[in-house]
């Protein structure tokens, strides 16, 4: 007899915090999600590579950052050229009489 691991058991070795293997995050996914709101960022691997990590909704928010235009409007400003006057062409479609 052999010492190693069975391929299924080697699967269920690696209990390192904040990892999940896809099988076990999808029977403990209750757990998983509130692992994610409690410690953290919690990885899921499929064959021993990260895959996704499942983190708290309050943390994707923070990371993603708001769609203010804050940045944008900064960037004109910082520009050299901003002093440009930028007007737009407008053009008069034709317009038909319809007669109701």
């Amino acid at each position: 007899m052999g010492t190693k691991a069975s391929k299924s058991t080697r699967r269920t070795l690696d209990r390192r915090p904040g990892r999940w293997h896809l099988h076990d995050a999808k029977a403990r996914f209750s757990e998983l999600v509130r692992r994610a709101r409690a410690e953290g960022p919690q990885h899921v691997t499929v064959h021993g590579r990260d895959e996704v990590v499942v983190v708290a909704a309050e943390e994707f928010r923070r990371l993603k950052g708001e769609r203010t235009g804050k940045a944008l409007i900064a960037a004109m400003q910082a520009s050299p050229h901003r002093d440009i006057e930028l007007e737009p062409k407008r053009f008069r479609l034709p317009v038909r009489d319809v007669k109701l």
